[in-house]
């Protein structure tokens, strides 16, 4: 039976045997946790302490800013000893509250309780906006939000994104591995909330563990079935997962919730869990330290706070030749230049270059249009198109070319013989027109 994918697409060397048998370790907490007040897609926080306040492990120490807005907690016990903003991978300043670690691990009241699928619909949703959960495959959209679709758009399916398509990473993959129960009860959970009777998990074929052990633990749910997915990028994006697993087509300025369907991801889904059973808000989520340039590549449990120098030294640190650090995948990853920025949310892995996977930008040629960007462009954009666009300045004629359905996977990039900075302009380009 041939597997579920979708058209276009590229394959990468996925480089996912360097972390993929290494099983979650707990990480040290950080002596001081630097908690960025916006680490989700919408309004940013508002502080709910003030310096020299003592903090328990999972208070609220940011109250959201609006609907879409996520609740921010206290990743550590201890002091606020300090209120500052610091850069974060995309550039961008954001206001943090840093906790002086006192080591007592002093929890904050939490809310158990064993019966929560005898909750109502809105009781469960009201815990996941408590817990502060959001999009943790490094969307980072409030998962309340996506939880609320208006009563127009009925939702049918709940599809658990476990594609990682992204080379390198194995986050997602050590999680169904280790915690399968935990996470299809995430998804019933949100099936729950939605009223929905179907659910899926997609999962890509190079990890067949996972699949065993997701559908060890679904063998007794009918509603929900473990599907295997062709190893493809950008596999796991939405509308890519939608389409190879429903065959239903999201329409071009859409959202997945047009067709009644919600994505969720692996680790959210294991997140809704702990918030519905245990009350526990999101303050520490699984990383995956790897690449060529890390000498144990790893995955941890990490606090959210914690500098990614911190996860580096406890994978052993730095190879000789390391060259390059990239938080999340090295396709839709960001490089960065401050080992001090914390995990946040969305962080999905820690990759580091070596030398041999490193190439320096070089000076890029004109388009010699040869079609490749847009035979592997997963939505049938023109990439060469609007790079071209965005080159000369035409930022507005851009939108002609649907460029909001772009969502920067570099597939485009990755394929460009002239090596052009495709998506890299795409996204110039859509910071600067207007919607």
């Amino acid at each position: 039976m041939a597997l579920l994918t979708f058209k276009g697409g590229v394959h990468p060397p996925d480089h996912k045997e360097l972390s993929a048998g290494s099983p979650i370790k707990e990480l040290e907490p950080p002596e001081q946790a630097v908690i960025p007040l916006s680490q989700h897609i919408g309004a940013p926080c508002s502080p709910a302490v003030e310096i020299g306040q003592e903090v328990r492990k999972g208070q609220l120490i940011g109250e959201p800013g609006g609907f879409v807005s996520a609740a921010v907690h206290a990743s550590v016990s201890g002091k606020v000893v300090a209120m500052k903003d610091i850069l974060n991978p995309m550039g961008r300043m954001v206001r943090s509250v840093v906790v002086q670690n006192d080591k007592k691990e002093e929890w904050a009241p939490l809310q158990d309780n064993p019966d929560y699928m005898k909750l109502s619909p809105d009781e469960l949703k009201e815990k996941i906006k408590n817990a502060g959960i959001v999009g943790m495959g490094g969307a980072t959209f409030p998962t309340h939000v996506k939880l609320s679709p208006p009563k127009e758009k009925p939702i049918d399916v709940v599809i658990i994104n476990g594609a990682e398509c992204e080379p390198y990473l194995t986050a997602d993959h050590r999680l169904m591995v280790e915690s399968p129960g935990e996470v299809l009860e995430g998804l019933k959970i949100l099936m729950k909330v939605l009223g929905v009777n179907k659910g899926y998990v997609g999962i890509e074929n190079n990890k067949p563990d996972a699949i065993e052990k997701m559908r060890e633990a679904a063998s007794s749910e009918p509603h929900i079935e473990i599907v295997a997915l062709e190893v493809k990028y950008p596999q796991g994006a939405e509308k890519m997962l939608i389409k190879a697993i429903t065959d239903r087509e999201v329409p071009a300025g859409g959202l997945p919730m047009d067709v009644g369907v919600v994505v969720q991801n692996v680790g959210t889904a294991f997140a809704v869990y702990e918030a519905c059973r245990y009350g526990k808000p999101l303050i520490e989520r699984v990383v995956t330290v790897t690449g060529h340039g890390i000498a144990n590549p790893s995955n941890f449990r990490a606090r959210i706070g914690t500098p990614i120098r911190e996860l580096i030294d406890a994978a052993g640190g730095f190879t000789q030749d390391a060259v390059k650090v990239v938080l999340g995948g090295p396709m839709m990853g960001f490089a960065v230049s401050d080992l001090e920025i914390p995990v946040t949310k969305g962080t999905s892995g820690v990759l580091v270059l070596s030398k041999s996977e490193y190439a320096p930008a070089e000076k890029f040629g004109p388009c010699i249009r040869c079609g490749r960007c847009i035979d592997a462009c997963p939505m049938g954009l023109m990439p060469s198109m609007l790079s071209i666009l965005s080159e000369k300045g035409f930022y507005e004629d851009t939108k002609e070319y649907n460029i909001f359905d772009c969502f920067e996977c570099g597939t485009c990039t990755y394929v460009c013989p002239a090596k052009r900075p495709i998506v890299q302009l795409i996204r110039l380009a859509k910071m600067l027109v207007k919607r």
